[in-house]
């Protein structure tokens, strides 16, 4: 049996609300990365006048953004198996997610970390010497015992673990196919109902609890064993969710209270950071036990809300949604590199920064967008970006299956307080 077979009558229509979830995550990833240039949380560059201001703000979405792009790889999965079927499906995952990743570490992720030993160590050498070091592994841009792992994937982390994950369940797929119906199975049995609720929540308080304080997140791949349990849990949650509709369904009717519980999560954790924000100031442990709990259960949370809200409204296709689909994945890979330059180009002027944090959102959207139409009708540029080949400027495959997205040290951009010690 084939896994064609075992999923071409199950899925069901086209999920417009996920693409548009996925869409809406991958937007606020600009937000968030200028965010990340105004506080006091490590990144690559940082504003003169950086302060905890917006650090509240920057928590609404901390804990569960990634998890929720995961969430809907792991659906996107399913879908790429039900159309491939598994003889195709990891020559065409890895084309559409290696050869970015490997461009974006060559080509995009450079100016970043160029700029990072400028700003942070002084580095007087041009982008050319740098670029020499960078690409032999140099390793000697340090402060103290923290040192820059060279060449690095800095925000492109995400598609490694995608790939990674990916390539995990099409082993599984490939040598016991009867796992796809079990996970449906499962899926059916226990997330229909409070089950779609209580179980990933459970999961991830536990995950915290256990995993989180033993291993804090590097985004390396290697020892990343909490971010692992994470995400990958969340992608096979999603790809055992596929054509499950009851799951979805509890989901919408659930989306208020979910996102009441949600908000309320998110003003512990501000309450929480704000009175135990200096090291000399140790809470409790049944507090800090407590608070990771808490942290667990806003992850699922906030996301079964959006999830939710979104399975219920946006589940119509435009041209807009069509657009946005195929070019969300090359904005992605730029976006990052385009807010560290110009964040840099424009620290000079010493703008008030509100002033400067919407010209820096609407000049990175502007060049992020107007490098997609470039690279969209270049057919060289095309796969370097995760876009199918084509024709120069011809149009191309849109649906949710083009779901490649997904360090300082190799990921300072997620350099938040994710660990509640």
């Amino acid at each position: 049996m084939t896994t064609r077979t075992l999923f071409k009558e199950d899925l069901g229509q086209r999920r417009y609300d996920l693409d548009w979830v996925r869409i809406g995550a991958f937007m606020l990833l600009i937000l968030y990365h200028v965010g990340m240039y105004y506080v006091t949380w490590d990144w690559h560059v940082k504003s003169p006048q950086a302060s905890a201001t917006i650090e509240p703000l920057m928590m609404l979405s901390s804990p569960w953004r990634l998890s929720l792009l995961f969430l809907v790889s792991g659906v996107a999965t399913a879908y790429l198996l039900a159309r491939q079927g598994s003889g195709q499906f990891l020559r065409l995952r890895s084309t559409r997610l290696l050869i970015p990743l490997i461009f974006g570490m060559l080509v995009i992720v450079p100016p970043q970390s160029y700029l990072e030993v400028v700003e942070k160590l002084r580095y007087a050498g041009g982008f050319a010497e740098f670029y020499r070091l960078y690409i032999t592994g140099f390793h000697g841009f340090c402060r103290g015992g923290d040192c820059l792992i060279l060449p690095t994937w800095n925000h492109l982390w995400f598609v490694a673990y995608l790939w990674v994950y990916t390539a995990v369940l099409y082993l599984a797929v490939r040598m016991a196919p009867p796992v796809i119906p079990w996970l449906r199975r499962l899926a059916e049995r226990r997330l229909s109902g409070l089950g779609i609720l209580l179980w990933p929540l459970a999961y991830l308080c536990a995950i915290r609890l256990g995993l989180a304080p033993r291993f804090p997140a590097n985004h390396a791949l290697i020892g990343d064993w909490y971010n692992h349990a994470q995400y990958f849990g969340v992608f096979l949650l999603g790809f055992a969710l596929a054509g499950v509709r009851g799951a979805w369904v509890s989901l919408e009717r659930t989306r208020w209270i979910t996102l009441g519980l949600a908000v309320l999560g998110w003003a512990f954790l501000i309450a929480y950071f704000g009175a135990y924000s200096d090291d000399a100031d140790i809470p409790p442990l049944a507090l800090r036990l407590f608070a990771r709990c808490i942290y667990g259960a806003e992850q699922w949370l906030a996301i079964a809300a959006i999830v939710g809200f979104a399975h219920r409204h946006l589940i119509h296709d435009n041209a807009a949604r069509r657009y946005l689909t195929s070019a969300i994945f090359p904005v992605y890979i730029l976006h990052q590199t385009v807010i560290v330059v110009v964040a840099h180009a424009l620290k000079p002027s010493h703008l008030y920064p509100p002033v400067e944090a919407v010209l820096l959102v609407l000049v990175t959207a502007a060049t992020c967008f107007l490098s997609y139409e470039v690279i969209r009708r270049v057919r060289l540029l095309r796969p370097l970006f995760g876009l199918e080949g084509g024709a120069a400027g011809a149009p191309h495959k849109l649906d949710l299956a083009h779901d490649s997205f997904a360090a300082r040290r190799l990921a300072p951009e997620l350099a938040v307080p994710q660990d509640i010690n």
